[in-house]
């Protein structure tokens, strides 16, 4: 690999004697550093219960994450019923660091500022377990609907999918994200390996640039984080202007925030960030840097700040007396764009009556109750039903995803979603059909879009139809054969 001249001389005067074992990193052009993260939530029977199918894909654990594995990438981990099941999501081992820094707890709210493609927006609605809040944001409109589409197949239920500006972002939220991630727009030097255009593209101005555009974005982040709260920045570039001299920036012009010494479990299992890169301070060792040429993955840089000001958990309780009356106010006057009409909510009430168990009717209460102080909203876009995280207005803002797509409703019936389906696990159902791994043909071709043969004649109507324990969607039971309903826009070919 030939790298850029600017870039040799930079790196060699930053690494001394160290140079030569980062340059050897790039002899094999391609990097064998595969990675993929499971899902916890996805899995059917805990974390430690992996379908067969799965176990065939995994080499050793990725140190510096709990669900993130060095993959077998000959066995085409992107072409399996289990991938577009999304039970795991691929993704570069070094990529995961950003997401694991970040903590996340069940019950938090969380926002992923620059989320698509949806690696780390996954990583953290998986981590909040279905509870809490996650706001991911994507400034590019296609990009926005990829991220969209990702947050629906790795089963994520309470995530607000926006295409909006840090700016705009900033001035919705201000002051209310336990969790802030900015994995920010770089120079991709860590991705040079990777990425093509990332080697092609590079230049010391764009260098400069993305720098200077990082410190825009950092601007807007910061205001939305609580007292108390975490910002989280990360970038897969080298290039201390855009990572330790970024971070120095912005400990100098925002005095409540401080860097974090990182979990043990990811100090001991990466290296250190440079202070003599900045100006000297010592703190910048509580950085995160990834190695190509020390760890197993591709370049990257990480840092978890916390904001002075309050308790964790006051900042994730606390919301003033006039906020809530606000809310209340905006919810009792959303009027017919969030009502529900009284044949849609029979409509509703009979599928859920029909189709799920009482567990996985208690889901869905609050699409019953309406009242202005659920966690939980219902909310109808045209005819389709969703359940958002909680009330946003959403007046003038591009919302990509409103939380939960629950179903549509069509000539008063009502027509599970796909995103429901991955939201359900078989407890919740009353009709399941789980294909087991030496079924795999029958997963393949359902998700072609054909109909499956050979099934309990006694089954009858809606059914959820699992590989290996794992939700891949809906499918009308009649006399022993199950019609298809995997969206059509999303079938292929898996062979």
């Amino acid at each position: 690999m030939i790298l850029p001249k600017a870039f040799e001389s930079r790196m060699k005067t930053l690494l001394g004697v160290e140079y030569e074992a980062f340059a050897q990193a790039y002899e094999n052009e391609e990097s064998d550093a595969k990675g993929l993260r499971i899902s916890v939530m996805r899995l059917p029977d805990g974390e430690d219960d992996f379908p067969g199918d799965l176990m065939g894909l995994l080499k050793e654990q990725i140190p510096w994450s709990d669900m993130g594995y060095y993959s077998e990438a000959s066995a085409r981990p992107g072409k399996t019923v289990l991938h577009e099941a999304g039970l795991y999501y691929l993704q570069e081992p070094s990529a995961m660091i950003t997401a694991a820094l970040a903590g996340v707890k069940p019950g938090e709210k969380v926002l992923d500022l620059c989320a698509a493609p949806g690696g780390k927006a996954t990583a953290l609605g998986d981590a909040l377990g279905g509870e809490g809040v996650l706001v991911a944001n994507e400034i590019h409109p296609a990009r926005a609907k990829i991220l969209s589409e990702n947050i629906e197949r790795m089963g994520i239920s309470n995530a607000l999918v926006l295409n909006e500006t840090p700016e705009r972002i900033a001035t919705l939220f201000p002051e209310f994200f336990d969790a802030v991630v900015v994995d920010a727009p770089c120079s991709g030097e860590g991705m040079f390996r990777k990425e093509e255009a990332a080697l092609t593209e590079w230049s010391e101005e764009n260098v400069t640039m993305c720098a200077n555009r990082q410190k825009e974005i950092l601007k807007e982040a910061v205001k939305c984080v609580a007292p108390g709260g975490r910002l989280i920045y990360s970038t897969c570039t080298f290039a201390p202007a855009e990572d330790e001299e970024n971070i120095e920036w912005l400990l100098e012009n925002y005095p409540d925030f401080s860097i974090e010494v990182p979990p043990e479990f990811i100090r001991n299992n990466t290296s250190k960030g440079r202070p003599e890169w900045g100006s000297g301070n010592t703190e910048l060792e509580k950085c995160v840097r990834i190695w190509p040429h020390i760890e197993n993955g591709e370049g990257h840089f990480a840092v978890l700040l916390r904001r002075s000001g309050g308790t964790e958990s006051e900042a994730a309780e606390e919301e003033s007396t006039d906020r809530k009356d606000r809310r209340k106010g905006e919810k009792k006057g959303r009027g017919k764009n969030i009502a529900l009409t009284r044949e849609m909510r029979e409509s509703f009430e009979n599928f859920a009556n029909e189709t799920l168990t009482e567990e996985g009717k208690r889901k869905f209460t609050e699409v019953n109750t309406y009242s202005p102080d659920d966690e939980k909203v219902a909310a109808l876009f045209g005819d389709n039903l969703y359940l958002m995280p909680f009330y946003f207005p959403g007046k003038g803002v591009k919302i990509e995803r409103a939380g939960l797509h629950v179903g549509t409703f069509a000539k008063n019936r009502f027509e599970p979603s796909l995103a429901l389906a991955r939201s359900l696990r078989a407890e919740d159902v009353r009709n399941v059909v789980n294909l087991l791994a030496e079924e795999k043909d029958k997963a393949v071709s359902y998700i072609k879009g054909e109909q499956i043969t050979g099934i309990d004649p006694g089954l009858k109507g809606w059914t959820l139809l699992c590989y290996e324990g794992v939700s891949l969607g809906f499918a009308k039971a009649v006399g022993g054969v199950l019609k298809n309903h995997y969206p059509k826009g999303l079938r292929k070919d898996l062979g």
